[in-house]
């Protein structure tokens, strides 16, 4: 198996904390539709109200960005030895387009949450779904790597796996 550097441990931290986060945003979202039609006929705004669920994904976002300043500044692991250059360009969107669904999820969600904007409520909806389906496909790539191509891609989240 190959031998590469791991991530940091702050940048490891960060994953494994936003990924326990998005899973229980994901878990406390049931029901939000019909808590924010309530909140919007009250009139409710700033955090009033706020429920589990909102204080997660604000929580999200704000250690999105912070993951996002670390990369910035700190880098990444260099691609596994042998990978080819469509690999690369597949990692490299299927990051970046995660990145950017991380970030767009709870934007969408606090506009519709303190901006009483239905459409945004809508498209969180949507982009939830498009964010989960991008998780898996991450995760399958990460075990396809662990157990297929064997290339130790996963030991670099993972330094205490064998």
């Amino acid at each position: 198996m190959a031998t590469r550097s791991p991530y940091s441990g702050l940048q490891i931290t960060l994953h494994w904390l936003i990924a326990f986060l998005i899973a229980a945003a994901w878990f406390l979202g049931d029901g939000m539709g019909r808590i924010l039609d309530k909140r919007i006929e009250a009139g409710t705004t700033g955090i009033e109200g706020n429920t589990l669920h909102v204080w997660i994904g604000g929580a999200v976002f704000l250690l999105v960005l912070i993951r996002i300043a670390v990369r910035l500044r700190t880098g990444a692991p260099a691609p596994a030895a042998g990978s080819t250059g469509w690999q690369e360009t597949a990692a490299l969107w299927g990051h970046r387009a995660l990145y950017l669904m991380m970030i767009l999820v709870p934007v969408l969600g606090a506009t519709a949450w303190y901006g009483h904007v239905k459409p945004a409520a809508e498209a969180h909806e949507i982009a939830v779904n498009v964010l989960v389906i991008l998780i898996v496909g991450h995760t399958l790539m990460a075990l396809y790597h662990q157990y297929v191509a064997r290339d130790g891609t996963l030991r670099r989240m993972i330094p205490f796996l064998r």
